[in-house]
């Protein structure tokens, strides 16, 4: 809806996490997933009393206590959303293959390599061997050979029956999570995938589209229209007004808010409260005071009203924690044949019990890194009587996943640690006796949610053993304060930083901040490049003063710890925003910093009287068609600003009142809501950090496929083509050219604003945790999660 009131626009106008996207940090593994994890960067939803319950006690039975941003509860390697749900869900489970300190794979794991990193020798192991063979026809082959004997924390065995299960489910029609596996040329792929679509998508196109219902029968029409779309549309409706009245977001009219449905109308933009009574957008009247107060069904009925009866897009839009799929019964999300489809992938083959071999088309230097993947139990996660390997039968049937989608809060696998559970904002986790590399030496281990504002202090106080705090400029100082010895490790904390494998930034939804509904036209980048230029030009003061030395400003979207990040030495390089409209640069040697900014904004009206804006005497009169006067940016500072990029904003608001154009700050304590509005496609600019892995590969967050695709909505032909190039050579210098035209369509598309590279802090209790057994010259690519089992208390 466009017309929302002001207290939806705080909400949605505006995230693994969140998600929205894939999943993310891997402890042992370098996942294809890493590419679209997102976080907030800094401040959470929590308050202080998610990190004020009972102190540790110390001792070798003592838990290791570990902060964490908020989960989204999807503790899956199949579905994982965000950050925090990875960190858990990783503990749980082994890869294929892992990675050294240089982030460079491990392919001998099981009799394991000795590699060198600042002058010392590191030994690492893994379950698995893999050799890569490109053939004289133009294929290539990964053979993986398992470790015999690995065991799941259950007991059973790992063999190459749980490896080949874990590639149907990230391969099988009806895969919805943010695995791009299903992109990769493997052989037969394209022929298993075909010819199917999910029972839900076909009624949903059928109903909106062309009343085409070829592979639905009548029977199945009426069910779904008539009884269970309904049911799960009012549940749909009443989700938005349970949302509503738990985040305490409530009516200006005081008798609307006190019935929730009719709140959840009138906040979602579905209706118009005055005196009690309610007016909504079809002409439907309601008199909450009169006893007249409407329902879920009416609710859902407004919805539908709005929105032409189109399910998916209202669904997709207007949802709060849930889509209507999500209060279907699991058959619609089963895929069913529509077309001509095989039963099997012919590149995936199973050799014998412990060896595995992949082939693939063509050449793809992604490949090795996507197919490192988490190895899942099928006997857990499938079902042992569906699986005959000659049969051509994988441990589900093919299109449906509901034995996967069901232990998605309930992870289980093959790691050091075994998921108990998760209450009152706590993972509870114990030490996996059956570990392939042997025990942990910490029985039992708690993910803590925790605000920023307590990642410090809850370890002083103990409330929790392991945190990661913003490496700020005040941060550190305070962190030195706290030792006697007044540096960052001493005898309360123990400090360690690391690059941050990844990097901040400000992003813009392309097809909510555009010009006449085309967000690839050149008034459309113009409009958005008017925005870019003035939020950019006050970074470099904003970062400097936020994070001092521990992080500096960047200008393409792509983290500078990867190899493919442009450097400023490059004779190509250019400041991100740094032109005006007709390619002239603004900025020039010796320039103050006032001064910058006066030429920012003036370059700012170029780019918005370019993008049809009307200027007038130096300020903005109206606005083209299909563009605004205004936009909102969500943050997540939790309410109090506590973000590296609020100053950032914050200057470039007051700037742009000055011209007549409102770049209105939503600061979150929820960050929640920012997940939601970028899965939802309503936000319109926002603050996050992505998470990156080993390999620079571009699909997930930019490739019109990609599972993060729809938070910038780009969708352009000539970017994927050249993401997929990317993808066909293993020549890292030509890779890196077509990565560097990739990042320049980006940077020109002006739908992402980079920010800042960082340095990951993580600080210890000295007094609780044997700083001894943590993992030395930890890295980007390897850090404490890496070495888990090995970390012991005091």
């Amino acid at each position: 809806m466009k017309n929302r009131n002001k207290v939806l626009s705080a909400l949605l106008a505006g995230a693994l996490v969140l998600s929205t996207a894939a999943c993310g940090a891997q402890p042992a593994a370098p996942s294809d997933d890493t590419a679209a994890t997102q976080t907030t960067e800094n401040a959470g939803d929590q308050s202080a009393e998610a990190a004020s319950t009972e102190e540790v006690v110390a001792g070798s039975d003592a838990p290791l206590v570990i902060a964490s941003d908020d989960f989204s509860e999807k503790f899956s390697e199949f579905f994982c959303a965000s950050v925090p749900d990875q960190r858990v869900v990783d503990l749980t489970a082994v890869s294929l293959l892992g990675n050294d300190r240089a982030g460079e794979l491990i392919y001998n794991g099981i009799e394991g390599e000795t590699k060198s990193y600042n002058g010392t020798d590191y030994f690492y192991n893994g379950i698995a061997d893999c050799v890569v063979t490109e053939n004289a026809d133009g294929t290539v082959d990964y053979d993986f050979k398992l470790r015999e004997g690995v065991k799941f924390s259950d007991g059973e065995e790992l063999t190459a029956d749980d490896v080949i299960f874990s590639y149907y489910v990230y391969l099988d029609p009806s895969y919805d999570g943010s695995s791009s596996t299903y992109a990769l040329p493997i052989k037969g792929l394209e022929e298993y995938r075909s010819g199917s679509d999910t029972l839900f998508n076909l009624l949903v196109k059928g109903g909106a589209d062309n009343t085409d219902f070829t592979f639905v029968t009548e029977e199945q029409q009426k069910q779904f229209f008539e009884k269970d779309l309904p049911e799960a549309g009012a549940k749909f409706a009443q989700s938005i007004a349970d949302y509503c009245t738990a985040k305490g977001y409530a009516s200006d009219d005081a008798d609307i808010a006190a019935n929730d449905i009719a709140n959840g109308m009138a906040n979602w933009g579905f209706g118009k409260a005055e005196d009690g009574k309610l007016t909504t957008a079809s002409g439907a009247e309601f008199d909450v005071k009169g006893g007249k107060a409407p329902t879920a069904e009416d609710f859902w009925n407004e919805i539908m009203t709005a929105y032409n009866n189109d399910v998916v897009t209202a669904s997709s839009t207007e949802k709060a924690d849930s889509e209507v799929i999500d209060f279907l019964s699991d058959d619609y999300k089963v895929a069913i044949e529509t077309g001509d489809s095989v039963d099997f992938v012919e590149g995936i083959e199973k050799v014998n019990d412990y060896e595995v071999k992949i082939t693939l088309t063509e050449v793809d230097a992604t490949a090795i890194y996507q197919l490192a993947i988490m190895v899942q139990p099928m006997h857990y996660y499938g079902d042992v009587s569906k699986y005959d390997y000659a049969a051509h039968k994988f441990g589900f049937d093919k299109g449906d996943l509901s034995s996967v989608r069901a232990k998605t809060t309930t992870p289980m696998g093959a790691g050091p640690y075994k998921f108990e559970k998760f209450e009152n904002k706590i993972v509870y986790m114990t030490a996996n006796d059956n570990y392939w590399n042997g025990a942990p030496v910490t029985k039992n281990l708690q993910f803590k949610v925790t605000s920023n504002a307590d990642k410090e202090s809850g370890v002083v106080q103990g409330t929790v053993d392991i945190s990661d705090p913003s490496a700020s400029k005040s941060a550190l100082e305070q962190i030195a304060g706290e030792n006697s010895n007044g540096e960052i490790s001493g005898d309360k904390l123990t400090t360690v930083l690391t690059d941050y494998r990844g990097y901040g930034y400000i992003g813009m939804n392309s097809q909510n901040v555009c010009v006449g509904g085309d967000n690839g036209s050149e008034a459309s980048k113009n409009l958005r490049k008017a925005i870019a230029t003035v939020i950019s030009v006050y970074r470099d003061v904003v970062i400097d003063s936020y994070y001092g030395e521990a992080a500096s400003v960047i200008n393409y979207p792509i983290s500078n710890t990867s190899w493919a990040a442009p450097q400023a030495s490059d004779p190509d390089y250019k400041v991100a925003f740094s032109t005006d409209v007709d390619g002239n640069d603004l900025y020039t040697a010796g320039m103050t910093e006032d001064e910058k900014y006066a030429k920012a904004l003036e370059a700012s009206l170029g780019f918005f009287e370019a993008a049809g804006y009307t200027v007038k005497d130096g300020k903005l009169t109206a606005a083209p068609s299909g563009a605004k006067m205004g936009y909102e940016v969500m943050i997540g500072g939790g309410g109090s600003g506590d973000h590296p990029s609020f100053g950032i904003l914050t200057a470039a608001s007051e700037a742009f009142k000055t011209i007549g154009f409102d770049l209105t700050i939503n600061d979150l304590s929820d960050t929640s809501i920012l997940w939601n509005a970028l899965e939802a496609g309503t936000a319109e600019l926002w603050c996050a950090a992505w998470q990156t892995t080993l390999d620079p590969d571009m699909f997930q967050i930019y490739h019109s496929e990609g599972g993060s695709a729809g938070h910038y909505r780009i969708y352009s032909k000539e970017l994927d083509e050249l993401v997929l190039e990317a993808r066909t050579v293993t020549d890292q210098a030509v890779r890196k050219a077509l990565y560097k035209e990739a990042l320049d369509f980006v940077v020109d598309f002006a739908c992402e604003i980079p920010v800042y590279q960082r340095q990951d802090c993580t600080i210890y209790s000295s007094e609780r945790v044997n700083v001894d057994s943590i993992t030395p010259d930890q890295t980007t690519y390897y850090t404490y999660l890496n070495e888990i089992d090995k970390i012991a208390m005091n």
